[in-house]
């Protein structure tokens, strides 16, 4: 805890001199890395993520007046400030202080209130922006909870995840809950099964022998910002919807891949063939999907898919739901390895995660060509498992290393992925380095 000591008492000496007041209190909410389980959250599958020591902090004073006033101790990141009681979150624009007012109307409205008090509120992050590591997620679950501190209220974990889950679909992004979830429920030195509907978490004991690394491809990718992200998830809803007219189910009201399974009661191995031979591997037109649906063009746009999906031209239903089929039975075996623990635990759990790799780079095409090189780079010394971590199309890889292998394997990938290239600008601790499993989100009253 020293270094966040230190990082606080700095935190309050900034605040004194924007705001010529001390903090009532501080609330951190930490980064995640996904080991495993992407792109399977919003389609109703269980993931396994950890939380990083990386996080958002925030310095909070509650004022009189009904004006938010948020500071940013990055330059990068200009001053705001609004009336609290008039919140508008422009979708179009993902500006940082957006994401500090999805946790704010979060709250405001689970507990429907309209008379806000204000607050000054100054916020320190050294989680990597657009690295997949989880800076908006932890910087929402921050303010959720600093919003609820604020107003003297209790919530439990699990309902703080839950209401940041859907409050951050305020700025555009579709997303599922596993960021919002491990940010709350994490805890020190085990990473965590997160289960869906209903919200739980189940310890997962990580092997001792080995290490897990981030490694930062330097390639930055804001989800509210490009429509991608939105398509994925459109995507594996419309596959929903024809795996289940397929199967004689409500389609209709049917909206997650994990729902098909669940109402068949099939396995996730039967669901892959299932998958096979209903869907084909040719992309999909709107108007092919409408004929399968009997629905009109109309209806797709307005009843189906999001505002910023409604212009896609083709959309990959077959490889979409063979990655999030096949995706989610690997998460289960990681926990199944990682509880029954044989001696090649590691190998083991290294030959999931590169499968889950290539899946996400052929069937979820979530890859990029850094991203691809800083895999194979990883592999080729001493990682025994690497793959993408995060939404992709960019951001971090996470790595299984052997522990006695862990010091050669760090110099020779910072040698061969960033000293090759400028990437070794940016400073090396944020770039590449060895994580364990962190505690999750609370308020400190002192600094």
């Amino acid at each position: 805890m020293p270094i966040l000591c230190d990082r606080l008492l700095k935190l309050k000496e900034m605040f004194n001199s924007k705001f010529g007041s001390v903090p009532k209190f501080y609330v951190r909410a930490p980064g995640r890395v996904n080991i495993i389980g992407e792109h399977i959250d919003y389609c109703g599958y269980s993931v396994l993520p950890m939380a990083v020591e990386q996080d958002m902090l925030i310095a909070v004073e509650p004022v009189k007046t009904h004006v938010l006033q948020l500071a940013n101790t990055n330059p990068l990141y200009p001053d705001f400030s609004t009336s609290a009681n008039n919140i508008q979150i422009d979708k179009t624009k993902p500006l940082w202080h957006n994401y500090f007012l999805c946790g704010f109307k979060g709250i405001q409205e689970h507990f429907g209130l309209s008379d806000l008090t204000g607050m000054n509120c100054l916020v320190d992050g050294n989680i990597p922006p657009s690295s997949g590591l989880s800076s908006s997620s932890a910087l929402v679950c921050c303010a959720g909870l600093v919003t609820l501190t604020v107003l003297g209220m209790n919530l439990s974990k699990v309902e703080l995840a839950e209401i940041c889950t859907k409050s951050e679909h305020y700025i555009g992004t579709e997303g599922g809950g596993m960021d919002q979830s491990i940010s709350f429920l994490a805890e020190e030195g085990t990473a965590k099964l997160i289960e869906f509907s209903p919200l739980r978490a189940t310890d997962v004991k990580l092997p001792s022998g080995a290490v897990f690394v981030i490694a930062n491809s330097c390639v930055e990718m804001n989800k509210a910002a490009t429509s991608h992200f939105n398509i994925r998830v459109m995507e594996c809803r419309l596959a929903a919807k024809l795996l289940a007219k397929h199967k004689c189910l409500p389609w209709e009201e049917v909206l997650r891949l994990e729902e098909v399974q669940a109402k068949l009661e099939v396995s996730l191995e039967e669901m892959l063939l299932i998958t096979e031979g209903t869907l084909h591997s040719e992309p999909y037109s709107p108007e092919e999907i409408c004929r399968c649906l009997g629905i009109s063009l109309q209806e797709l746009k307005t009843q189906i898919l999001s505002p910023n999906t409604q212009d896609v031209l083709t959309f990959k239903l077959y490889q979409r739901a063979k990655h999030v089929y096949s995706e989610a039975a690997r998460v289960l075996q990681f926990k199944k390895i990682c509880e029954e623990a044989p001696d090649n635990t590691v190998q083991l759990l290294g030959e999931l995660m590169n499968q889950s790799h290539m899946s996400c780079r052929d069937m979820y095409e979530c890859s990029c060509p850094e991203l691809d090189q800083l895999v194979d780079i990883c592999r080729k010394f001493g990682a025994q498992g690497s793959r993408l971590t995060g939404a992709g199309w960019g951001g971090c890889t996470v790595s299984i290393v052997p522990a006695d292998k862990l010091s050669s394997f760090l110099a020779n990938v910072h040698e061969a992925y960033y000293q090759r290239s400028n990437r070794s600008l940016v400073p090396e601790k944020q770039s590449l380095f060895a994580t364990k499993p962190g505690g999750g989100a609370l308020v400190f009253l002192e600094a």
